[in-house]
This record gives structure tokens, sequence and C-alpha cells, in this order.
């Protein structure tokens, strides 16, 4: 049996044609990512998150403050427990747990240096992955408060403290964030 062959030319068009519609197709969207919070009132920045995934679960660590003047510029988180007692919140990991589901991420924790408290939290991304809902809480969601994220450029991981996220790193793998919360207690973050 004799098979007809096909002009390498429209193999070779249609391996481009179809290369060129799997690039304009985006990648599905993830927390992972940098993450500024905005004060709502003032819509100043008051930090910037890095959330990155493990197999399959979702952290995120402190990765750029912004200190009112006479704040301490190097806080540590003094109301902790274990061994995150006396951790710099700068890289300290405050949230963990992280499952996805969707554009939703559930059964995760969330960490206040500000108090120690840990609080159970959920994060829902938005349709176009720009804006990221964080909610902390205890026992039930409706009793726990949002915060809001904007997803921040590849251009701003350039700012980074090197210890958060090394710029020289060649394989563009992000480091293990430091010392994730155990422990759930408090009433949620503001």
């Amino acid at each position: 049996m004799r098979m007809k062959s096909v002009p390498f030319g429209l193999v070779l068009s249609a391996a481009v044609a179809w290369s060129a519609v799997a690039a304009a197709q985006p990648s599905e969207a993830t927390a992972a990512g940098l993450w500024q919070k905005l004060d709502p009132k003032t819509g100043k920045p008051e930090g910037w998150f890095l959330i990155v995934e493990r197999n399959g679960v979702y952290e995120g660590q402190i990765a750029k403050m912004y200190m009112e003047p006479g704040e301490d510029p190097n806080p540590v988180c003094s109301r902790c427990e274990g061994d995150q007692k006396g951790a710099p919140w700068l890289g300290l990991t405050i949230i963990t747990g992280m499952k996805r589901h969707g554009s939703d991420y559930e059964n995760g924790h969330i960490l206040d240096p500000r108090n120690g408290n840990v609080y159970n939290a959920v994060m829902h991304l938005s349709p176009d992955g720009q804006t990221l809902t964080v909610r902390g809480y205890l026992g039930f969601q409706m009793f726990g408060s949002d915060q809001t994220w904007t997803r921040l450029p590849q251009t701003a991981y350039a700012e980074l403290d090197p210890t958060v996220f090394p710029q020289s790193n060649p394989t563009g793998a992000v480091p293990a964030p430091r010392r994730s919360p155990s422990r759930v207690q408090g009433s949620a973050p503001r």
C-alpha cells in the first residue's frame, strides 16, 4: 500500500501556524508572583509580597516593606512563637498551605507579624490575574477581613532585597521562604 506524501512546505506552514496559535494563548494566571498592598485610604504602598508555588502548595513572604517615619526599619516578629520568634519581617513567610481550586486558593493560613497571630486564610485571583483578594478569618470566612493586592510587573523584581529574591540567580529559582506559621489563634487581621 502506497501512502501519499504531503509536501514539506505544507507541513512546515501548519507547524508554524500551530506554534503561533499556542504562543498567542496566554498561560493560565496563578497567584504566583509579586504583589503590592496599597493603603486603601492614602493609596500609598504598604508592602510587597512574593507568592511562590511548591508542589501544588502556594506560600507567600514579605518581599518589601514601607515603614512610616519613626518606625523600626528592621522589625522582627517579637510576638511570634516557636522558630518564628525574633525573625525579621523582611523575607518572613506569612502565607502557607494554600491549595489552588481554579481561581480560588483554600485551606491556607496567614500570619500577622504585628501581633504574632495566625489565621485561617483563602485567596481569590481575579479573571485577568491582576488582583488577588486575601482573606484572613477565624472559624467562618464571614468573620474575616479582606486585603486587595495588585500584581507588580516583572521589572519590579529588580527592586527586591537579594536576601528575598537573589537578582544574580541564574536559574531563576525562588529561594525557600523563611519560617512558616504553624498555629491558628487571635482575631482577624485588619
